[in-house]
């Protein structure tokens, strides 16, 4: 079974700045390897949603995209909801912030 893939706007927004920020900082390259590696995690979830590790908040699953970029989803029915992209970088403790 497929999972529909919902983005909430927490995500949608994290996703666009990182992509600003690849695009002033880095090459055309760097946005490309990102889009496609965003693009091949969420697929593997949507096939998949108990592929990537539980979080330690109860319902979230974290699925790492780049070394420094993290995928935050749960899987509600037949949906999947990607929360937010965490930078890894950053305090632990903003991880849950949505």
């Amino acid at each position: 079974m497929e999972y529909r893939i919902i983005w909430l706007p927490k995500a949608e927004e994290r996703f666009d700045k990182i992509i600003a920020y690849l695009k002033k900082n880095w090459s055309d390259n760097e946005v490309k390897n990102f889009v496609n590696n965003s693009n091949l995690v969420i697929n593997q979830i949507r096939s998949n949603p108990e592929l990537f590790k539980k979080s330690r908040k109860k319902g979230i699953r974290e699925a790492l995209i780049t070394k420094h970029n993290l995928l935050l989803y749960r899987v509600v029915n037949d949906q999947i909801q990607i929360l937010a992209f965490f930078d890894n970088r950053q305090n632990p403790n903003k991880k849950y912030r949505f």
